[in-house]
């Protein structure tokens, strides 16, 4: 039985074990007291390959979320990075859409309500105005069919300047004009660029749907700032604040503790720690999970 007594906490599925079953992985969260883990559907063949599940695959991924208790409600959708929206080559955006299609689809069979998009227009391509139109073209097609799905499509804040404010975000928000449309703000991310947290949180706290918890290092003139695998509390974020914000605003969306521990000897050990970090933070700053 769901509980709505609490803060729903989740765990990011790269940090966990990377080759074992989805059961043993939502049991793994489960045992690490968990709510909830978010999926990867990234760049990688091995993960895009999930968008063409079988039926029989699909009910298997069910079958284990409903007996285990561990919901996935989410999904990170950084496909899109090697195959970007707002790509200047045709064939690429074709894919691009394809890819969305695919994954709004999957969501819709595993009951995932929230598919987590990168915030830009192209990655490995230099941008400019036109990809920035493309990018808009792009989303509005996939807000028509997540709106048809009945599913969420949020934006990150990235480690990349196309997308690293809320206020930025809310730019897009205004053009793309969709109920279906929402932000989740990375604290690591928005804190590595040294924006004011409170005025961005608050600018956005009404479209947030949910947020990443991880620590970053800040971007300066004479350093690119770092965005992963930086240990909590050795990074820029003011973990304590954060959470007093949140509670100002009477926030009640879920957190995401996004860590990579895939190649660790120990990563339960880790996520563990993390996982203790985090929730007394959250007490200092007023919140319990």
């Amino acid at each position: 039985m769901y509980n709505l007594n609490k803060f729903p906490l989740g765990i990011y599925e790269k940090a966990l074990p990377k080759n074992i079953s989805w059961k043993e992985r939502l049991t793994y969260a489960k045992n690490l007291g968990f709510d909830f883990v978010e999926i990867s559907i990234d760049e990688t063949d091995e993960r895009l390959g999930r968008l063409d599940w079988s039926l029989e695959e699909r009910k298997d991924f069910v079958k284990n979320v409903l007996e285990i208790g561990v919901r996935v409600p989410s999904m990170c959708f950084s496909g899109h990075r090697r195959f970007p929206l707002g790509s200047e080559n045709p064939e690429t955006r074709k894919k691009s859409l394809e890819l969305m299609k695919k994954a709004i689809e999957l969501a819709v069979d595993l009951g995932i309500r929230n598919i987590q998009m990168a915030g830009y227009d192209v990655y490995y391509e230099k941008g400019n105005e036109k990809t920035r139109e493309l990018y808009i073209d792009g989303m509005k097609q996939g807000l028509k069919w997540a709106k048809q799905a009945n599913v969420m499509l949020s934006i990150e804040i990235m480690d990349h300047p196309f997308m690293n404010s809320i206020s930025k975000y809310l730019e897009f928000d205004k053009i793309l004009n969709s109920p279906f449309l929402t932000v989740y703000p990375d604290i690591g991310n928005l804190s590595a660029w040294g924006n004011n947290v409170k005025d961005e949180i608050l600018k956005g706290e009404n479209k947030i749907s949910g947020i990443h918890l991880k620590d970053t290092l800040k971007v300066t003139e004479n350093f690119p700032g770092k965005f992963k695998e930086v240990p909590f509390g050795e990074g820029c974020v003011d973990f304590v604040e954060f959470f007093k914000i949140l509670k100002e605003i009477d926030y009640k969306g879920p957190f995401l503790i996004e860590m990579w521990t895939e190649k660790s000897e120990n990563p339960l050990k880790e996520i563990e720690k993390a996982k203790k970090w985090i929730e007394g933070k959250m007490e200092e700053g007023g919140l319990k999970c």
